[in-house]
């Protein structure tokens, strides 16, 4: 019996799969279950159109990334922070990317999470530092960073 599977089923087959499987194994465990449904042809195009629909949503997201990469490397583009510092220029505190975050969405209105901003440790001196967004799984871009005394 042919069927698609619905979910995960270890040893067998993935989500969207679909296979030819022993029809008892099919019609007393897996339909049941719920894990798998018998590949009919509405189910089949069904399965057809949701891929097509992830794949759109996919390319989506792509393009969204590119198009904020394109504004965070502009040349215009640099985040403004202010910390307190010593006379050496070293900061008393530390920019996090909790703070940088925010700066980016006030100063140019772009709201990204701070876990997408890749920093090797805190920003504890004042000047320009190059900090890396992780924006898609294909998409990085080098953003810089102000930071000058209050």
């Amino acid at each position: 019996m042919k069927v698609i599977f619905v979910e995960d089923v270890r040893g067998r087959g993935k989500r969207g799969d679909v296979k030819n499987i022993p029809d008892g194994y099919a019609q007393n465990y897996l339909i049941p279950r719920g894990l798998a449904k018998q590949a009919t042809k509405q189910a089949l195009s069904e399965l057809a159109g949701q891929e097509r629909a992830k794949e759109k949503h996919a390319a989506e997201e792509l393009a969204e990334a590119k198009r904020i990469k394109e504004v965070l490397e502009g040349d215009d583009t640099v985040i403004e922070l202010k910390g307190k510092a010593g006379s050496d220029g070293r900061m008393f505190g530390s920019i996090s990317t909790k703070q940088i975050a925010t700066a980016l969405e006030e100063q140019y209105h772009l709201k990204l999470n701070k876990r997408k901003f890749e920093l090797a440790a805190p920003i504890r001196a004042l000047g320009y530092v190059t900090v890396t967004v992780k924006l898609h799984h294909d998409v990085e871009a080098k953003m810089r960073v102000h930071v000058s005394e209050k």
